[in-house]
């Protein structure tokens, strides 16, 4: 369980929550709507089939739960380009669907929340995208391309180097802008 301690403001999120936060965070009926006339397939026709890769436990802050596998930032481009960009934009800058900038703007009238400014751990990133991308095909990527994904958000955000990797080691110690922003509870864990 996290609090977030920005201006004038401290809240609660459980570990579920964060999840279903990131959703709403990343403009849940824009991206609907987005994905389904771009990439031309129903959200009710894709949760109607079986899921394959379902991941069944939760990433922690902490690293537990990770997967084995990796991938690099120039890996992640190409996945992001071929499933994430319809509804991202390719620089990860659409309106209403934003995953880069805004670091250092929570604490402004305007506060731009991205995965970049808000997100506290980068572990969270990659369990979002492991559960919930791409949009009506949720769980249809590999451990590899979601590392891969995760790195190239990452480096978009100015977090990376164009030639880092990630695996289930390095993604623990990346340092997120906004780690600060949170107070972690007594009895959670944490990297």
């Amino acid at each position: 369980m996290f609090m977030y301690k920005g201006k004038e403001r401290l809240f609660t999120i459980r570990r579920p929550a964060v999840i279903v936060l990131a959703f709403f965070l990343l403009g849940e009926s824009f991206a609907a709507e987005a994905c389904e006339n771009t990439l031309g397939s129903s959200v009710s026709a894709a949760l109607g089939e079986p899921v394959e890769h379902y991941v069944s436990s939760i990433v922690s802050p902490d690293g537990s739960g990770l997967p084995d596998g990796g991938g690099s930032v120039a890996e992640g481009k190409q996945v992001y380009e071929t499933q994430c960009a319809a509804c991202h934009g390719i620089d990860g800058d659409m309106q209403g669907n934003r995953l880069v900038g805004g670091i250092g703007t929570l604490s402004s009238a305007r506060p731009i929340v991205t995965v970049g400014s808000y997100w506290p751990y980068a572990t969270i990133l990659y369990d979002y995208i492991a559960r919930a991308m791409p949009y009506g095909q949720a769980q249809t990527l590999t451990a590899d391309e979601v590392y891969a994904v995760t790195a190239y958000i990452l480096h978009l955000n100015g977090i990376l180097s164009d030639s880092a990797e990630l695996d289930a080691l390095s993604l623990v110690e990346v340092d997120m802008p906004n780690e600060d922003g949170f107070v972690e509870l007594p009895g959670m864990g944490h990297k």
